[in-house]
């Protein structure tokens, strides 16, 4: 993802502090955007993924395994079903879809 398109990604956060370091970080090298699509989806992918702060993350979660900081996090997931869908629209159109 090149460093624009991360910021247009994460443009909800362009006054918040860490913005320019994700931004950096997730165009720093390849990224595997996917759709997650069952019942209760985002709530349990949450949960595996754990707390967006990894010193916070469950044991055994992805982010408490592998994310270095908030910042560099490893994995990103919606946090609802609507941001679900534009974050998705994000990435693929509905052509692209299987």
């Amino acid at each position: 993802m090149t460093r624009e398109r991360a910021g247009n990604f994460y443009a909800i956060h362009k006054e918040r502090p860490f913005y320019n370091d994700l931004c950096t970080y997730m165009s720093s090298g390849p990224i595997v955007p996917m759709i997650l699509e069952k019942d209760n989806a985002v709530e349990d992918f949450r949960k595996l993924i754990g707390a967006t702060d990894p010193q916070k993350a469950a044991p055994g979660t992805v982010r408490a395994l592998f994310a270095k900081s908030i910042d560099a996090n490893a994995i990103h997931g919606s946090d609802s079903d609507a941001n679900a869908e534009i974050e998705g629209n994000f990435f693929f159109s509905q052509f692209e879809r299987f």
